[in-house]
């Protein structure tokens, strides 16, 4: 997959970024324009935040209702945004949470 960025980036074979060292703001709006979504709002990058902060500190995928709710953001506001909870994660520019955890995003 190429991004319009000068870095180049890799993702593993399911599209999930295999550093999350490359994560930027410019390569996640160009991913999200390659995935046919809209313009990301504030919300959006709410949600990304909340997301890249709560692996930061746990390693782990959050539920999606605690993402959202410990932000004061409506309970559904990771199925609002986002197509998937998967695309959230993606976009986020975090690692392949694995067989498992993809099973429930």
């Amino acid at each position: 997959m190429a991004l319009n960025s000068a870095v180049t980036t890799s993702f593993d074979p399911d599209g999930f970024l295999c550093d999350p060292a490359q994560w930027s703001h410019e390569w996640t709006e160009d991913l999200a324009r390659q995935d046919g979504l809209p313009a990301l709002g504030p919300e959006h990058w709410q949600v990304l935040a909340n997301l890249r902060e709560h692996y930061r500190r746990y390693g782990a995928v959050p539920s999606l209702g605690q993402v959202c709710w410990l932000h004061g953001m409506d309970r559904h506001c990771m199925t609002d945004l986002f197509p998937s909870p998967r695309e959230a994660w993606r976009l986020a520019g975090l690692p392949n949470p694995g067989e498992q955890a993809k099973a429930y995003i």
